[in-house]
């Protein structure tokens, strides 16, 4: 629907049900910046959304190069959404890497805004272009606007009295006050938010507003720009909602945790990408009992949390990529000591260093069995940022109700992207007993001695005993314990028994049954995953579902133990696909289990699924061409294909 309502050259205003933006540029473009102050006006203003951030593997990434490019995309929908898109349907791009690294993502007709000012012979050259892509007519298929974005920031600061190189730095405003004149935001939070954000050099921030209400004006006065564009509010439940990124979820999980419980909460970790966030929000909220330890390296952070665990505190470690193989030995000393401790793993690219700003969900495996001896943990994965709040007080109950490691697997792509979040009351919120001990009177002499490896019948959780709790003395470490004294014991059946017992405890864990999403119960086909790739699969499902394809969805949080009724459920479909950030190892564990023939779709390569290959999935399943085989046939004949012709090297 179009509006005549136009003014200044503009035909009207037209209304849209969802919007894909793109901001890209340089990594000291500030677009990360960009991206997240549109969330931020776009969350106020009541749409539904979705970010996916992608950041540059170095800190200081050569300029102007395509490794080099940091963007953030956001959708806007005034409906419920599950992704943060596809395809843009409006790229911003600050220099020709980003226009480069970025252009092939768009669909055909959509929007490309370029700082023409950055377009110079040597831009273009370090990037490979040999003519420029702005007059040579290679973007053809899109609607192009050319804005000298430099050269106006530049003029449009110069009141507010700061140098030229601090006047550049704000082009990144610029292009937020043209995107938020474009899409109808909201301005004064932007404004008073960069008054506050520079508020030791108000001059800087004086320079940033006037940049942004440049860009908004030239988008208001100039004849380039014909329409605006309106996405209204979503019909959410109602509550009170926030923007949240799912590191900052994580944190104010592990907090309320904490409160339940009316524990102190540990925080033992060493910075690593992508789970520092989750390191400086904590150190935030000490007034909450939470204390943060910055180790120095990621053995003594585990072992720090684990201490704090021994101490009747509640131990939290996080950690990414090696970082988790690191800490392995101390997980299995946790689960020896039967100990309450919640490891949280943000997934990354590997092996090794890998990929440390990209995303993958390639730690299934070393999650449930990355540690010397039998050594089960109860694992989890949140399925987007706001259930990453949910998932961590989960993680907390399950550790401190059974005595044991959890493991909550997060990746990049849940860490760094946002998404509204229903702010829960605090009445609604169930305590957690953390059920220590109490002391014990020393006056009778035939008083049953302190049994520290007795169990509950219903959940074989040994009791936790605070050091120095009178009556309360045993014995602790990481040598086998004689089952109900804990005293170090190598008699064979007492090892096999103490292991069972330990396996026991884990699969008796009450998690909720499997749910299954399908809508008709006529599907045939059921796509099953786990963690973040639970948006792209259910936008896929809503997707082949619009065209009349019956598809069930499931989605696993609780990996270990896995939900009873897992097995009835992918017995009920005649074909079962799961799709996965990695070489199919959820797909295993549930061939191996339930004797299944459940395929995996995978995908390695950094970047989330979009919505529209798994509807190709979705697809190729039905009709019988999706399987392991094929996929990795056809993977392993372009790897070889391509070492062929590269002469045995890219």
């Amino acid at each position: 629907m179009v509006s005549k309502q136009g003014t200044a050259g503009h035909t009207g205003s037209e209304k849209l049900e969802k919007v894909v933006i793109r901001f890209a540029g340089d990594s000291g473009d500030g677009m990360q910046l960009t991206g997240d102050r549109f969330t931020h006006e776009a969350a106020a203003f009541g749409n539904d959304l979705a970010t996916q951030p992608n950041f540059p593997a170095e800190i200081r990434a050569p300029q102007g190069t395509l490794p080099g490019v940091s963007s953030f995309q956001i959708q806007i929908a005034d409906y419920d959404i599950l992704t943060a898109g596809d395809q843009p349907d409006v790229l911003v791009a600050m220099n020709p890497a980003a226009l480069k690294a970025n252009i092939d993502d768009l669909a055909r007709g959509a929007t490309v805004i370029v700082n023409t000012d950055e377009f110079t012979k040597r831009t273009l050259a370090k990037v490979g272009y040999d003519r420029d892509p702005l007059t040579d007519d290679s973007l053809g298929d899109f609607v192009v606007h050319r804005v000298p974005m430099t050269s106006l920031t530049l003029a449009a600061t110069e009141p507010a009295g700061v140098g030229k190189k601090d006047g550049q730095r704000a082009k990144n405003m610029f292009a937020l006050g043209l995107l938020s004149w474009m899409y109808g935001r909201p301005i004064g939070g932007t404004e008073a938010f960069m008054r506050e954000k520079f508020a030791a050099t108000p001059e800087i921030g004086e320079a940033n507003v006037l940049a942004f209400r440049a860009g908004w004006n030239y988008g208001e006065t100039t004849e380039t720009f014909a329409v605006t564009y309106e996405v209204a509010p979503a019909a959410l439940p109602p509550g009170t909602y926030r923007q949240i990124t799912g590191n900052t979820a994580l944190a104010y999980g592990v907090i309320t945790a904490g409160q339940l419980s009316g524990l102190e909460v540990f925080l033992g970790t060493y910075p690593i990408t992508p789970a520092s966030d989750i390191l400086h929000e904590l150190s935030k909220h000490k007034r909450f009992g939470i204390t943060t330890f910055q180790a120095e390296d990621e053995i003594a952070g585990i072992g720090a949390a684990l201490g704090a665990s021994i101490g009747g505190a509640l131990g939290v470690t996080s950690t990414s990529g090696p970082g988790l193989a690191l800490k392995s030995e101390t997980i299995g000393l946790a689960v020896m000591t039967e100990l309450p401790l919640l490891i949280i793993d943000v997934q990354r690219g590997g092996p090794s260093t890998g990929l440390p700003t990209k995303t993958e969900q390639a730690d299934l495996l070393q999650a449930l069995y990355g540690r010397n001896g039998e050594s089960p943990v109860a694992v989890l994965a949140p399925r987007s940022p706001a259930d990453c709040f949910t998932t961590a007080v989960e993680a907390a109950r399950i550790a401190l109700t059974y005595r044991t490691p959890v493991l909550l697997l997060s990746d990049g792509s849940i860490a760094n992207g946002s998404e509204p979040w229903s702010i829960p009351r605090v009445g609604d919120l169930e305590p957690i007993d953390p059920g220590f001990e109490a002391p014990v009177e020393q006056a009778a002499s035939d008083a049953s001695p302190f049994l520290p490896y007795a169990r509950d019948p219903e959940t074989l959780a040994r009791p936790l005993a605070r050091p120095g709790t009178a009556g309360l003395a045993h014995r602790i470490g990481g040598l086998e314990k004689a089952d109900g004294t804990g005293n170090i014991s190598y008699d064979p059946a007492n090892h096999e028994l103490m292991v069972r017992l330990r396996q026991a405890k884990i699969d008796g864990i009450t998690v909720p049954d499997l749910e299954v999403d399908d809508p008709d119960g006529t599907a045939e086909l059921l796509l099953i995953g786990w963690g973040s790739s639970y948006g792209p699969i259910g936008e896929a499902c809503r997707r082949a579902r619009r065209r009349g394809v019956a598809v069930a969805q499931a989605h696993l949080r609780h990996l270990s133990p896995l939900p009873a009724n897992t097995g009835a459920v992918l017995g009920r479909y005649r074909r079962v696909v799961a799709p996965e950030m990695n070489g199919g190892q959820l797909a295993m564990l549930l061939r191996a289990k339930y004797l299944v023939d459940v395929q995996p779709w995978t995908k390695v390569a950094g970047t989330a699924f979009s919505a529209q290959e798994l509807v190709g999935v979705i697809d190729a399943a039905l009709d019988g061409s999706v399987g392991e085989l094929e996929q990795h046939k056809a993977f392993d004949a372009r790897a070889r294909a391509t070492y062929r012709t590269t002469g045995g090297h890219r």
